[in-house]
């Protein structure tokens, strides 16, 4: 709500702003020495209060009667006036609306707005044929005829912008959602069968104390392990939940490497999200290194980053910038040591190489009992 009212209040101001162009517009009539002119005064000035309303209704309806009404005064004045300054208006401001309804309403639009601009030229020429020798009348000519395309473009970025916008947002929930059917998954997998033996041998425990008193106590040691051993399944989900999976860390390097202007390709990083968390983890941690470290120090204009599971249970990724290719070397010891530490404990590989193109880190990580 906060978010739509901010950039409703931003699209006021982009509105208003155009009002400072009315008066130039109605500069011919001031100051008014005929009924004529009053009369363009008071069509300017409905003008004006259908344009008000057109940008402060938030019913669909009347914004767009009130647009068309808008059009409508706007081709008197180029009809009946030869004032082609008014019509610039609704040349930004019925696109933008109608572009919200169906592709017939907009070619309607589009036809009529055209064909007033013929009609309204045409007849200028035979009213006024010396009108054509003065440089003013085609600045207003030409602002109102590239007026829609320009409106028609700007709407098109701006919708690329929310379609890309919304497919990150999609993208960040379905990570979401993968991520608790992971959490079940091992819930069900691990502390499930879990309680349930401990269920069973309380149960157990319960039928031997009265029977078999001296096997009470191996039934109620087998609880003691198997509670303890699940405290510990629980402290280890809890502590893969802390960690960032590749998903999660693509989506935050890609908006930084976004910000930097540095360019981000990936090969390989759908079935990535899929690996095992024991290799997403540490994958993730050297993902986030690296590319820190690119748009700190590597001046680079593009990363290539390729996951690869290798066919002996390995994975695999490449970060590859076109950087100055010394980056690492300049960082000192503490984030490149901290990286091949990390892939070691697992029993990977990891290097860092200068090639022709830049910077070469590749990092090699088994799976060693994953839980899936």
């Amino acid at each position: 709500m906060i978010t739509q009212l901010r950039n409703r209040i931003k699209l006021h101001w982009t509105a208003y702003v155009w009002l400072i162009y009315l008066p130039f517009a109605l500069m011919d009539y001031l100051p008014p020495k005929s009924f004529m002119d009053w009369f363009w005064l008071f069509m300017g000035g409905c003008f004006l209060v259908t344009f008000i309303i057109q940008t402060e209704s938030r019913n669909k309806r009347i914004e767009t009667l009130s647009a068309i009404s808008e059009f409508t005064i706007a081709a008197i004045f180029v009809l009946f006036a030869s004032n082609f300054a008014v019509i610039i208006f609704p040349a930004w401001t019925l696109t933008w609306i109608l572009l919200y309804r169906s592709k017939k309403h907009l070619w309607a639009a589009g036809i009529s707005f055209y064909l007033v601009m013929a009609l309204g030229v045409l007849i200028t020429f035979i009213r006024y044929p010396n009108a054509f020798s003065h440089a003013t009348l085609y600045l207003n000519l030409i602002f109102p005829l590239v007026s829609p395309v320009f409106s028609y473009s700007i709407y098109r970025a701006g919708k690329r912008n929310t379609d890309l916008l919304q497919a990150n947002q999609r993208l960040e929930s379905v990570i979401k959602q993968d991520e608790r059917q992971r959490i079940a998954r091992d819930l069900h997998d691990t502390l499930g069968q879990s309680f349930s033996m401990i269920t069973i041998k309380s149960e157990l425990a319960k039928k031997l104390l009265e029977k078999q008193p001296d096997k009470v106590d191996a039934e109620l040691d087998d609880i003691t392990t198997t509670s303890r051993e699940n405290l510990q399944l629980v402290r280890n989900i809890v502590n893969n939940l802390r960690q960032e999976t590749i998903g999660e860390t693509m989506l935050k390097q890609a908006q930084n490497l976004q910000n930097a202007n540095i360019h981000l390709e990936t090969t390989g990083e759908e079935a990535a999200t899929a690996w095992p968390t024991n290799v997403q983890v540490p994958i993730g941690q050297i993902l986030q290194e690296a590319i820190t470290n690119v748009i700190r120090h590597s001046h680079a204009t593009s990363v290539t980053i390729t996951f690869l599971e290798l066919a002996d249970s390995n994975y695999r990724v490449d970060i590859q910038d076109n950087g100055t290719g010394n980056h690492y070397q300049r960082q000192g010891s503490h984030g490149v040591s901290g990286m091949a530490e990390r892939i070691s404990a697992d029993g990977g590989t990891f290097s860092i190489q200068s090639n022709s193109i830049g910077t070469l880190v590749s990092a090699t990580i088994p799976n060693k009992g994953a839980v899936q």
